[in-house]
């Protein structure tokens, strides 16, 4: 589905031919030592003390040196991933990088968007992204909620087989959490019904399940009372209109009405991450380069999957930065 991004009446236009579109990482592309590729950039470090500062917690020796237990802790993984996009992304402009023309942020890549485009700033960032996973962790007890992986099947074979998990289940939800990619989507929801669906999914020809290492079931419908404390909190923080147009999970739309952030950054938590519609909405808007800012390659192997036409970049080290920045010149 093409979605228009109605980004004219809203921001300045951009009338260069090569168009760019930064997107954020989000849980599950943590791992330790992930910075270790940057070293010759101070200014990551200092970006990673200034988050330790805010936290009152040593981001740099867990990014560094683990356990990789406590880095793949909720509580820390969120805003070590938003400090981790946010450092590539300030060495990127520092470095003479280009503005892009849009962002876009999975999940909790989202809150980095917003850092990076001057909506929000990095401290108020920083405690939201840490309360969000406090109140995710608490809204569903250990061992409750489940989320898996479907590869192989199309969307709407996906939402049936969710529907029909729980349809003789009153006490039970399930729904589609992810659309990262066509044939791949991530469902959320009550363990049990997580687990009924992985067998119907293999019986209707999925190519791959498989159960996530995740006991906080994401953007579904079990993150409401989550989304109800966010939505408290968000009203306390201060946003401004984004200077690069972002196109939020929820509605693949930019957002420049500061109360509208708020509320799809609420939203977010219980609605699925559309993933193939945001690429897809960069093609059509005349994108030509998609960069993924910070360490790892999730998004450039999904980007890849939905449309072989665009160019990915994956800003994993100091030395690819610079050579992006030349190739964009």
């Amino acid at each position: 589905m093409a979605v228009s991004l109605g980004v004219q009446s809203c921001y300045a236009g951009n009338d260069t031919i090569m168009k760019t579109a930064f997107v954020f990482p989000g849980q599950g592309s943590q791992s330790i030592g992930m910075m270790s590729h940057y070293a010759d950039l101070s200014l990551i470090q200092e970006t990673f003390h200034e988050a330790s500062d805010i936290l009152e917690q040593d981001m740099w020796s867990l990014v560094n040196q683990g356990p990789a237990e406590a880095l793949n802790q909720t509580v820390n993984t969120q805003p070590i991933m938003l400090t981790a996009g946010f450092a590539v992304y300030r060495a990127w402009e520092m470095l003479g990088g280009k503005q892009p023309d849009y962002m876009a942020g999975h999940s909790l890549g989202e809150y980095t968007a917003l850092v990076a485009s001057k909506a929000l700033t990095f401290t108020d960032a920083l405690r939201l992204v840490r309360y969000r996973a406090e109140v995710m962790q608490d809204c569903v007890p250990e061992g409750v909620g489940g989320m898996a992986a479907i590869v192989g099947l199309d969307d709407d074979k996906v939402q049936t087989i969710c529907s029909e998990s729980i349809s003789e289940s009153k006490e039970e939800s399930l729904e589609p959490a992810n659309f990262n990619s066509p044939g791949q989507v991530v469902i959320a929801g009550h363990k049990h019904a997580v687990q009924r669906a992985m067998i119907l999914a293999k019986e209707r020809g999925a190519k791959l399940t498989a159960l996530l290492p995740m006991s906080i079931p994401s953007h579904c419908s079990l993150m409401k009372p989550a989304a109800e404390r966010m939505r408290s909190l968000l009203e306390t923080i201060s946003f401004q209109a984004p200077i690069i147009p972002i196109l939020h999970n929820v509605d693949i739309q930019p957002h420049p009405d500061t109360s509208s952030i708020r509320e799809i950054l609420a939203q977010q938590l219980y609605r699925p991450v559309r993933w193939v519609e945001t690429i897809r909405a960069f093609t059509s808007a005349g994108v030509s380069h998609v960069i993924e800012c910070g360490p790892g390659k999730v998004l450039t192997g999904l980007t890849k999957r939905i449309d072989t036409k665009l160019n990915n970049l994956s800003l994993t080290d100091s030395e690819i930065i610079r050579r992006t920045i030349d190739i964009l010149k």
